[in-house]
């Protein structure tokens, strides 16, 4: 039902059941209440923001130790996407942590949960530029589309619900693409350590 259409007041309902019949009274109350807890909205936040902070980390470490004519093109590619990704998450940040469930506050989630998506070309991208493709990095990205898919489905599960019961979905799915930029990190980190001269991969 539509707020508009619900005045606050008693009613009087009227109630059969097979042979008997009863009249009961109901109150109506507008209530503002939170859609998630403050720990929930916390976290939301939290883990695409961090998993943010762990892209520019592999991004220093791709800037740094891996330079040539055809990465500096990529690179320059991978700093502008990598800042509307930022802007857009700290703009969806603004419009959820604020209130209750508006429209504005649902916008908000969608624009934090969609947005993640956008990491998974991003790591791709990264990994390519650096040093190719190789079994565990293909392990990383299959974990984050995972976790993204996952993530996108609690998202609209709690969007359909009146309470966001599916909300520790969406939360633990959001720590899943988060722990994919921690490892993609790690693995760029340990890789670039161990080689003095590096050479993006060529193409064939």
């Amino acid at each position: 039902m539509d707020k508009r259409d619900a005045v606050v007041g008693n009613y009087t309902c009227e109630v059969t059941e097979l042979i008997r019949e009863g009249k009961t009274v109901v109150e109506l109350k507008y209530r503002m209440a939170s859609w998630f807890s403050p720990n929930e909205k916390i976290l939301i936040v939290i883990f695409p923001v961090l998993a943010i902070l762990l892209f520019w980390g592999k991004f220093g470490i791709l800037t740094l130790k891996y330079k040539s004519a055809r990465t500096n093109k990529r690179i320059i590619l991978l700093l502008i996407a990598g800042l509307v990704l930022t802007v857009i998450v700290i703009v969806g940040a603004i419009l959820f942590i604020p209130g209750e469930y508006p429209v504005k506050n649902a916008s908000g989630l969608g624009l934090i949960v969609i947005s993640t998506g956008i990491l998974i070309l991003l790591q791709y991208n990264v990994f390519m530029t650096a040093f190719g493709m190789t079994s565990f990095t293909i392990a990383i990205l299959i974990t984050q589309v995972l976790g993204y898919v996952l993530a996108v489905v609690g998202l609209c599960l709690c969007i359909m619900a009146c309470e966001p019961v599916h909300g520790p979905l969406l939360i633990s799915d959001l720590g899943v693409i988060a722990l994919a930029e921690l490892l993609g990190l790690v693995y760029m980190k340990f890789v670039a350590s161990n080689q003095r001269t590096i050479q993006p991969p060529r193409n064939n």
